[in-house]
Protein backbone atom coordinates (compact mmCIF):
# COMPACT_ATOMS: atom_id res chain seq x y z
CA UNK A 1 0.00 0.00 0.00
CA UNK A 2 1.54 3.34 -0.83
CA UNK A 3 2.43 5.77 2.02
CA UNK A 4 2.88 9.53 2.07
CA UNK A 5 3.60 10.75 -1.72
CA UNK A 6 4.72 7.66 -3.15
CA UNK A 7 2.74 6.21 -6.13
CA UNK A 8 0.10 4.04 -5.08
CA UNK A 9 0.94 0.49 -5.73
CA UNK A 10 5.27 0.86 -5.85
CA UNK A 11 5.10 0.17 -1.87
CA UNK A 12 4.15 -3.12 0.18
CA UNK A 13 1.05 -3.70 2.08
CA UNK A 14 0.68 -2.60 5.63
CA UNK A 15 0.57 -5.45 8.09
CA UNK A 16 -2.62 -5.54 10.16
CA UNK A 17 -4.24 -2.99 8.01
CA UNK A 18 -8.09 -4.88 9.35
CA UNK A 19 -7.14 -2.74 12.57
CA UNK A 20 -6.30 0.21 11.11
CA UNK A 21 -8.11 3.37 13.21
CA UNK A 22 -9.42 3.70 16.93
CA UNK A 23 -13.20 2.62 15.60
CA UNK A 24 -11.92 -0.85 14.95
CA UNK A 25 -10.75 -1.40 18.56
CA UNK A 26 -13.84 -0.84 19.99
CA UNK A 27 -17.66 -1.31 20.29
CA UNK A 28 -19.61 0.75 17.65
CA UNK A 29 -22.59 2.77 18.94
CA UNK A 30 -24.08 2.38 15.20
CA UNK A 31 -26.52 0.52 14.20
CA UNK A 32 -24.42 -2.01 11.52
CA UNK A 33 -26.37 -1.57 8.59
CA UNK A 34 -22.98 -0.88 6.42
CA UNK A 35 -20.42 -4.27 6.03
CA UNK A 36 -17.86 -1.87 6.48
CA UNK A 37 -13.85 -2.34 5.24
CA UNK A 38 -11.88 -1.88 7.94
CA UNK A 39 -10.22 1.29 7.05
CA UNK A 40 -10.86 4.80 7.96
CA UNK A 41 -9.77 7.22 5.64
CA UNK A 42 -9.70 11.35 7.06
CA UNK A 43 -7.79 13.04 4.31
CA UNK A 44 -8.89 13.37 0.57
CA UNK A 45 -7.68 15.56 -2.39
CA UNK A 46 -8.63 15.32 -5.88
CA UNK A 47 -8.23 11.54 -6.79
CA UNK A 48 -6.59 10.90 -3.53
CA UNK A 49 -7.30 9.62 0.03
CA UNK A 50 -5.61 9.04 2.95
CA UNK A 51 -6.45 7.11 6.26
CA UNK A 52 -5.42 6.97 9.64
CA UNK A 53 -2.43 5.27 9.42
CA UNK A 54 -1.21 7.41 6.42
CA UNK A 55 -1.64 5.35 3.61
CA UNK A 56 -2.48 6.57 0.17
CA UNK A 57 -5.32 5.45 -2.28
CA UNK A 58 -5.98 5.69 -5.44
CA UNK A 59 -9.63 6.81 -6.12
CA UNK A 60 -11.81 5.17 -8.24
CA UNK A 61 -14.63 4.56 -6.12
CA UNK A 62 -15.96 8.37 -5.44
CA UNK A 63 -18.11 7.77 -2.50
CA UNK A 64 -20.73 5.76 -5.18
CA UNK A 65 -20.49 8.65 -8.02
CA UNK A 66 -20.77 11.59 -5.21
CA UNK A 67 -17.04 12.99 -5.33
CA UNK A 68 -17.32 13.86 -8.99
CA UNK A 69 -15.26 17.07 -9.02
CA UNK A 70 -12.65 15.34 -6.61
CA UNK A 71 -12.03 15.06 -3.23
CA UNK A 72 -12.09 19.02 -1.53
CA UNK A 73 -12.74 21.14 -4.87
CA UNK A 74 -11.23 24.27 -4.04
CA UNK A 75 -14.66 26.38 -5.66
CA UNK A 76 -17.23 24.27 -4.33
CA UNK A 77 -15.44 24.42 -1.38
CA UNK A 78 -15.02 28.75 -1.17
CA UNK A 79 -18.94 28.98 -2.10
CA UNK A 80 -19.81 26.80 1.10
CA UNK A 81 -17.29 28.57 3.04
CA UNK A 82 -18.66 31.77 2.29
CA UNK A 83 -21.96 30.92 2.86
CA UNK A 84 -21.25 29.64 6.44
CA UNK A 85 -20.40 33.06 7.70
CA UNK A 86 -23.74 34.19 6.08
CA UNK A 87 -26.34 31.81 6.56
CA UNK A 88 -26.99 28.18 7.20
CA UNK A 89 -30.45 27.13 7.19
CA UNK A 90 -34.42 28.97 7.04
CA UNK A 91 -37.95 27.26 5.98
CA UNK A 92 -39.16 26.86 3.09
CA UNK A 93 -41.41 29.07 4.02
CA UNK A 94 -39.41 31.70 2.93
CA UNK A 95 -37.95 33.16 -0.43
CA UNK A 96 -34.48 31.16 -0.74
CA UNK A 97 -32.81 33.03 -3.70
CA UNK A 98 -29.61 30.75 -3.68
CA UNK A 99 -32.07 27.93 -4.56
CA UNK A 100 -33.87 29.70 -6.81
CA UNK A 101 -30.70 30.05 -8.93
CA UNK A 102 -29.49 26.58 -8.37
CA UNK A 103 -33.11 26.18 -9.91
CA UNK A 104 -32.52 28.28 -13.08
CA UNK A 105 -29.35 26.62 -13.49
CA UNK A 106 -30.65 22.91 -13.74
CA UNK A 107 -33.63 24.41 -16.56
CA UNK A 108 -31.23 26.49 -18.50
CA UNK A 109 -29.28 23.65 -19.29
CA UNK A 110 -31.88 20.46 -19.25
CA UNK A 111 -35.29 20.05 -20.73
CA UNK A 112 -36.78 20.67 -17.06
CA UNK A 113 -38.98 23.27 -16.14
CA UNK A 114 -39.57 22.91 -12.38
CA UNK A 115 -37.53 21.48 -9.76
CA UNK A 116 -37.78 19.93 -6.37
CA UNK A 117 -34.97 20.39 -4.14
CA UNK A 118 -34.49 17.69 -1.09
CA UNK A 119 -31.44 15.75 0.31
CA UNK A 120 -30.76 11.93 -1.35
CA UNK A 121 -31.58 9.73 -4.12
CA UNK A 122 -33.63 7.83 -2.45
CA UNK A 123 -36.06 11.25 -1.49
CA UNK A 124 -35.58 12.57 -5.19
CA UNK A 125 -37.51 9.13 -5.83
CA UNK A 126 -39.74 9.45 -3.69
CA UNK A 127 -40.94 12.51 -4.76
CA UNK A 128 -40.75 11.31 -8.44
CA UNK A 129 -43.64 8.96 -7.51
CA UNK A 130 -45.59 10.88 -5.49
CA UNK A 131 -45.80 13.26 -8.47
CA UNK A 132 -46.55 10.84 -10.93
CA UNK A 133 -49.46 9.74 -8.68
CA UNK A 134 -50.67 13.34 -7.95
CA UNK A 135 -50.89 13.98 -11.24
CA UNK A 136 -52.99 11.34 -12.67
CA UNK A 137 -55.37 12.13 -9.63
CA UNK A 138 -55.34 15.41 -9.19
CA UNK A 139 -54.82 17.18 -12.80
CA UNK A 140 -56.24 14.33 -15.03
CA UNK A 141 -58.89 13.14 -12.66
CA UNK A 142 -58.33 9.70 -12.98
CA UNK A 143 -57.22 6.67 -9.98
CA UNK A 144 -53.73 5.62 -11.43
CA UNK A 145 -51.04 4.99 -9.51
CA UNK A 146 -48.71 1.72 -10.31
CA UNK A 147 -45.53 2.45 -11.66
CA UNK A 148 -43.82 -0.16 -13.91
CA UNK A 149 -39.82 -0.10 -12.69
CA UNK A 150 -37.16 -3.29 -14.27
CA UNK A 151 -35.36 -6.06 -12.74
CA UNK A 152 -31.91 -5.62 -11.53
CA UNK A 153 -32.75 -1.45 -11.23
CA UNK A 154 -31.63 0.80 -7.60
CA UNK A 155 -34.23 3.27 -6.31
CA UNK A 156 -33.45 3.65 -3.22
CA UNK A 157 -34.03 2.06 0.43
CA UNK A 158 -37.11 3.96 1.49
CA UNK A 159 -40.22 1.86 1.43
CA UNK A 160 -41.87 2.93 -1.90
CA UNK A 161 -38.38 3.52 -3.58
CA UNK A 162 -37.21 0.10 -2.12
CA UNK A 163 -40.38 -1.36 -3.45
CA UNK A 164 -39.66 0.14 -7.04
CA UNK A 165 -36.31 -1.62 -6.56
CA UNK A 166 -36.29 -4.78 -9.58
CA UNK A 167 -33.77 -6.39 -6.28
CA UNK A 168 -35.14 -8.77 -3.82
CA UNK A 169 -31.80 -8.44 -1.35
CA UNK A 170 -33.24 -5.18 -0.42
CA UNK A 171 -36.71 -5.81 0.61
CA UNK A 172 -35.79 -9.12 2.96
CA UNK A 173 -37.71 -8.07 6.63
CA UNK A 174 -39.93 -5.28 5.39
CA UNK A 175 -43.25 -6.46 4.51
CA UNK A 176 -45.58 -5.72 3.73
CA UNK A 177 -44.71 -3.71 0.87
CA UNK A 178 -46.43 -1.11 -0.43
CA UNK A 179 -48.38 -1.57 -3.41
CA UNK A 180 -48.48 0.18 -6.99
CA UNK A 181 -45.35 -1.09 -8.31
CA UNK A 182 -45.01 -3.68 -11.11
CA UNK A 183 -41.39 -4.80 -11.60
CA UNK A 184 -40.87 -6.50 -15.73
CA UNK A 185 -37.66 -7.70 -17.27
CA UNK A 186 -35.26 -5.12 -18.47
CA UNK A 187 -35.60 -5.50 -22.36
CA UNK A 188 -38.47 -7.46 -22.67
CA UNK A 189 -41.11 -5.50 -24.27
CA UNK A 190 -43.69 -8.33 -24.43
CA UNK A 191 -43.70 -8.54 -20.43
CA UNK A 192 -43.48 -4.62 -20.45
CA UNK A 193 -46.97 -4.18 -22.81
CA UNK A 194 -48.20 -6.80 -20.57
CA UNK A 195 -47.84 -4.80 -17.55
CA UNK A 196 -49.26 -1.53 -18.93
CA UNK A 197 -53.01 -1.28 -17.55
CA UNK A 198 -56.00 0.65 -16.83
CA UNK A 199 -54.04 1.64 -12.98
CA UNK A 200 -50.26 2.64 -14.72
CA UNK A 201 -49.08 5.98 -14.06
CA UNK A 202 -45.23 5.63 -14.82
CA UNK A 203 -42.37 4.07 -16.05
CA UNK A 204 -39.21 4.38 -14.44
CA UNK A 205 -35.91 3.42 -15.97
CA UNK A 206 -32.53 3.72 -15.39
CA UNK A 207 -29.96 4.90 -18.24
CA UNK A 208 -27.47 2.73 -16.91
CA UNK A 209 -28.47 0.00 -14.20
CA UNK A 210 -25.37 0.87 -11.98
CA UNK A 211 -26.00 -1.39 -9.02
CA UNK A 212 -27.43 -4.02 -11.34
CA UNK A 213 -24.34 -4.54 -12.63
CA UNK A 214 -23.37 -1.42 -14.81
CA UNK A 215 -25.60 -1.93 -17.71
CA UNK A 216 -26.39 0.43 -20.58
CA UNK A 217 -29.88 -0.10 -21.76
CA UNK A 218 -30.61 -0.61 -25.20
CA UNK A 219 -31.43 2.59 -27.06
CA UNK A 220 -34.20 0.64 -29.07
CA UNK A 221 -35.59 -0.58 -26.12
CA UNK A 222 -35.79 3.49 -24.38
CA UNK A 223 -37.49 4.77 -27.64
CA UNK A 224 -39.87 1.90 -26.92
CA UNK A 225 -40.65 3.12 -23.59
CA UNK A 226 -40.44 6.69 -24.47
CA UNK A 227 -43.37 5.49 -27.29
CA UNK A 228 -45.63 3.63 -24.75
CA UNK A 229 -45.90 6.14 -22.57
CA UNK A 230 -46.97 8.49 -25.24
CA UNK A 231 -49.08 6.16 -26.26
CA UNK A 232 -50.54 5.09 -23.25
CA UNK A 233 -50.55 8.60 -21.39
CA UNK A 234 -47.81 7.91 -18.77
CA UNK A 235 -45.34 9.73 -17.45
CA UNK A 236 -41.68 8.55 -17.85
CA UNK A 237 -39.38 9.17 -15.16
CA UNK A 238 -35.35 8.36 -15.21
CA UNK A 239 -33.39 7.44 -12.07
CA UNK A 240 -30.18 9.80 -13.07
CA UNK A 241 -29.13 9.88 -9.09
CA UNK A 242 -25.82 7.93 -10.26
CA UNK A 243 -25.64 8.35 -14.29
CA UNK A 244 -26.44 12.44 -13.34
CA UNK A 245 -23.99 15.28 -14.06
CA UNK A 246 -21.55 14.48 -16.31
CA UNK A 247 -20.52 10.98 -15.41
CA UNK A 248 -21.99 9.39 -18.48
CA UNK A 249 -20.58 12.10 -21.28
CA UNK A 250 -23.55 13.75 -21.31
CA UNK A 251 -24.76 16.03 -18.22
CA UNK A 252 -27.49 13.79 -18.16
CA UNK A 253 -27.63 10.37 -19.40
CA UNK A 254 -31.27 10.48 -21.31
CA UNK A 255 -29.69 13.35 -23.45
CA UNK A 256 -27.43 10.07 -24.90
CA UNK A 257 -30.92 8.40 -25.99
CA UNK A 258 -32.10 11.68 -27.48
CA UNK A 259 -35.28 11.21 -25.38
CA UNK A 260 -37.12 13.65 -22.74
CA UNK A 261 -38.52 12.25 -19.48
CA UNK A 262 -41.12 13.60 -18.13
CA UNK A 263 -39.43 13.81 -14.98
CA UNK A 264 -35.95 12.54 -13.78
CA UNK A 265 -33.93 12.51 -10.84
CA UNK A 266 -30.50 13.39 -9.90
CA UNK A 267 -28.32 13.03 -5.93
CA UNK A 268 -24.84 12.08 -5.73
CA UNK A 269 -22.44 14.15 -7.76
CA UNK A 270 -25.19 17.23 -8.03
CA UNK A 271 -23.58 18.12 -4.39
CA UNK A 272 -19.85 17.16 -4.62
CA UNK A 273 -20.23 15.70 -1.20
CA UNK A 274 -22.63 18.00 0.46
CA UNK A 275 -26.10 16.18 0.98
CA UNK A 276 -28.97 17.08 -1.93
CA UNK A 277 -30.93 14.93 -4.27
CA UNK A 278 -33.51 17.04 -6.81
CA UNK A 279 -36.30 16.03 -8.63
CA UNK A 280 -36.88 17.63 -12.07
CA UNK A 281 -40.06 17.65 -14.22
CA UNK A 282 -41.80 19.37 -17.21
CA UNK A 283 -43.77 22.81 -17.04
CA UNK A 284 -47.04 20.87 -17.61
CA UNK A 285 -46.58 19.06 -14.13
CA UNK A 286 -46.73 22.38 -11.57
CA UNK A 287 -50.34 21.97 -11.57
CA UNK A 288 -49.91 18.61 -9.47
CA UNK A 289 -47.49 19.83 -6.85
CA UNK A 290 -49.27 23.09 -5.19
CA UNK A 291 -48.53 24.66 -1.59
CA UNK A 292 -48.47 21.52 0.85
CA UNK A 293 -48.67 18.72 -1.38
CA UNK A 294 -45.06 17.78 -1.01
CA UNK A 295 -42.47 19.37 1.39
CA UNK A 296 -39.17 18.07 2.86
CA UNK A 297 -37.56 20.44 5.82
CA UNK A 298 -33.66 20.62 4.26
CA UNK A 299 -34.58 20.70 0.78
CA UNK A 300 -32.36 23.79 -1.02
CA UNK A 301 -31.16 25.49 1.83
CA UNK A 302 -28.67 28.44 1.49
CA UNK A 303 -25.78 25.71 2.48
CA UNK A 304 -26.97 23.21 0.07
CA UNK A 305 -27.87 25.69 -2.21
CA UNK A 306 -24.63 27.14 -2.63
CA UNK A 307 -22.80 23.70 -3.03
CA UNK A 308 -25.23 23.14 -6.02
CA UNK A 309 -24.30 26.26 -7.30
CA UNK A 310 -21.09 25.74 -7.87
CA UNK A 311 -20.87 22.29 -8.81
CA UNK A 312 -22.75 22.85 -11.73
CA UNK A 313 -20.80 26.34 -12.77
CA UNK A 314 -17.73 24.22 -12.28
CA UNK A 315 -18.71 21.37 -14.31
CA UNK A 316 -20.33 23.75 -17.46
CA UNK A 317 -17.17 26.08 -17.02
CA UNK A 318 -14.57 23.12 -17.34
CA UNK A 319 -16.71 21.07 -19.80
CA UNK A 320 -16.57 17.90 -17.29
CA UNK A 321 -19.15 16.15 -19.72
CA UNK A 322 -17.09 16.15 -22.30
CA UNK A 323 -13.96 15.27 -20.49
CA UNK A 324 -15.66 12.30 -18.75
CA UNK A 325 -17.01 10.99 -22.38
CA UNK A 326 -13.26 10.90 -23.19
CA UNK A 327 -11.84 10.24 -20.19
CA UNK A 328 -14.31 7.16 -20.14
CA UNK A 329 -12.96 5.97 -23.46
CA UNK A 330 -9.54 5.96 -22.72
CA UNK A 331 -10.64 4.06 -19.58
CA UNK A 332 -12.69 1.45 -21.06
CA UNK A 333 -10.43 0.51 -23.96
CA UNK A 334 -7.46 0.97 -21.91
CA UNK A 335 -8.71 -2.18 -20.26
CA UNK A 336 -9.70 -3.74 -23.19
CA UNK A 337 -6.48 -3.71 -24.39
CA UNK A 338 -4.91 -4.99 -21.25
CA UNK A 339 -7.58 -7.94 -20.43
CA UNK A 340 -7.54 -9.04 -24.08
CA UNK A 341 -7.40 -12.97 -23.72
CA UNK A 342 -8.04 -12.79 -20.29
CA UNK A 343 -10.67 -15.45 -19.52
CA UNK A 344 -11.97 -14.54 -16.46
CA UNK A 345 -13.27 -11.59 -17.98
CA UNK A 346 -16.62 -11.64 -19.64
CA UNK A 347 -17.04 -8.10 -20.91
CA UNK A 348 -16.30 -4.72 -20.30
CA UNK A 349 -19.06 -1.83 -20.49
CA UNK A 350 -20.63 1.37 -19.30
CA UNK A 351 -20.95 5.05 -20.27
CA UNK A 352 -18.68 7.76 -19.81
CA UNK A 353 -16.76 7.17 -16.39
CA UNK A 354 -19.15 4.46 -14.93
CA UNK A 355 -17.39 2.05 -16.01
CA UNK A 356 -17.99 -1.60 -15.42
CA UNK A 357 -15.66 -4.85 -15.47
CA UNK A 358 -18.02 -8.15 -15.48
CA UNK A 359 -15.77 -11.43 -14.49
CA UNK A 360 -16.65 -15.39 -14.29
CA UNK A 361 -16.93 -15.10 -10.60
CA UNK A 362 -17.08 -12.89 -7.90
CA UNK A 363 -15.24 -10.36 -7.59
CA UNK A 364 -15.12 -9.51 -3.33
CA UNK A 365 -11.67 -10.07 -3.04
CA UNK A 366 -10.63 -8.22 -5.90
CA UNK A 367 -11.64 -5.22 -4.55
CA UNK A 368 -10.34 -6.02 -0.68
CA UNK A 369 -7.10 -6.66 -2.72
CA UNK A 370 -7.13 -3.70 -4.36
CA UNK A 371 -7.27 -1.90 -0.68
CA UNK A 372 -4.01 -3.55 -0.14
CA UNK A 373 -2.18 -2.11 -3.15
CA UNK A 374 -3.76 1.59 -2.73
CA UNK A 375 -6.85 1.77 -5.07
CA UNK A 376 -10.19 1.77 -4.15
CA UNK A 377 -13.20 0.46 -6.50
CA UNK A 378 -16.65 -1.36 -5.65
CA UNK A 379 -18.27 -4.16 -7.12
CA UNK A 380 -21.95 -3.75 -8.97
CA UNK A 381 -23.50 -7.29 -7.93
CA UNK A 382 -21.31 -10.30 -7.00
CA UNK A 383 -19.54 -10.60 -10.41
CA UNK A 384 -18.98 -6.91 -11.96
CA UNK A 385 -15.73 -4.56 -10.81
CA UNK A 386 -17.54 -1.04 -10.95
CA UNK A 387 -14.33 1.82 -11.06
CA UNK A 388 -16.10 5.34 -10.31
CA UNK A 389 -12.99 7.91 -10.88
CA UNK A 390 -13.79 11.48 -11.25
CA UNK A 391 -14.38 13.73 -13.81
CA UNK A 392 -10.76 15.02 -13.74
CA UNK A 393 -9.22 11.62 -13.65
CA UNK A 394 -5.60 12.64 -15.53
CA UNK A 395 -4.32 9.81 -18.07
CA UNK A 396 -2.24 9.09 -15.68
CA UNK A 397 -4.35 8.08 -13.07
CA UNK A 398 -6.07 6.19 -15.44
CA UNK A 399 -2.88 4.33 -16.28
CA UNK A 400 -2.26 3.60 -12.66
CA UNK A 401 -5.58 1.99 -12.29
CA UNK A 402 -5.57 0.12 -14.81
CA UNK A 403 -2.34 -1.54 -14.29
CA UNK A 404 -2.95 -2.08 -10.94
CA UNK A 405 -6.71 -3.45 -11.25
CA UNK A 406 -5.29 -6.07 -14.31
CA UNK A 407 -2.89 -7.02 -12.03
CA UNK A 408 -5.53 -8.34 -9.57
CA UNK A 409 -7.50 -9.61 -12.18
CA UNK A 410 -4.68 -11.47 -13.64
CA UNK A 411 -3.85 -12.94 -9.92
CA UNK A 412 -7.54 -14.07 -9.08
CA UNK A 413 -7.86 -15.68 -12.38
CA UNK A 414 -4.32 -17.86 -11.95
CA UNK A 415 -5.88 -18.22 -8.07
CA UNK A 416 -8.94 -18.99 -9.80
CA UNK A 417 -7.36 -21.89 -12.15
CA UNK A 418 -5.16 -23.26 -9.82
CA UNK A 419 -7.92 -23.82 -6.69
Amino acid sequence: MAKGNEQPGSGTAVAGVAATGAAAQTESSLFQTYARYPISLVKGKGSWLWDDQGNRYLDFMCGLAVTSLGHAPEKVGAKLKAQIDELWHVSNLFQIPGQEKAAALLTANTCADAVFFCNSGAEANEAAIKLARRYHQKVKGTGRYEVITFAQSFHGRTLATLTATGQDKVKEGFLPLPAGFVTVPLHDTAALEAAIGPNTAAIMLEMVQAEGGVHPVKPEFVHHVRKLCEEHGLLLIVDEVQTGMGRTGKLFAHEHYGIEPDIFTVAKGIGSGFPVGAMLGKGYLKDAFTAGSHATTFGGTPLASSVVIATIETMLEDQLPERAAEMGEYLMNSLRERLVGNSFVKEVRGMGLLVGIECAEAVGDIVLAGQKRGILFVSAGPNVIRLLPNLYVSKEEIDEAVSLVATLIDEEHVAAKNA
